[in-house]
């Protein structure tokens, strides 16, 4: 179980600097800026890829574990709990600092 929890845990800190480093790109740029439920609820491009690239990459490496993602929840997709592993995913916490560098 150590061994598992540990494997979970070196990917995770993995894909978390494969997530930075587009953001850090994203910086550099423009940001397209969407809104959710109200004007102050915002999302961009940015925090739809990483969440993307979250999910896929865990899903390479553990099919069994589901996600909550935040952008996929806001767009529509179901909360599900299960008894199998489940991501939680905030793609960029603070989106409105994001937007503003």
């Amino acid at each position: 179980m150590a061994d598992l929890l540990q494997k979970v845990m070196d990917h995770a800190v993995a894909v978390a600097r494969k997530a930075g480093e587009v953001v850090r790109e994203a910086l550099r740029g423009e940001r397209a800026v969407m809104t959710k439920s109200s004007a102050v609820d915002l999302v961009t491009q940015t925090d739809q890829k990483v969440e993307q690239l979250i999910i896929q990459s865990v899903k390479e490496k553990f099919p069994e574990h589901r996600f909550i993602g935040e952008e996929s929840v806001a767009a529509g997709e179901p909360c599900v709990w299960t008894d199998d592993p489940t991501w939680i995913i905030d793609p960029i916490d603070g989106t409105t600092n994001f937007v503003h560098a």
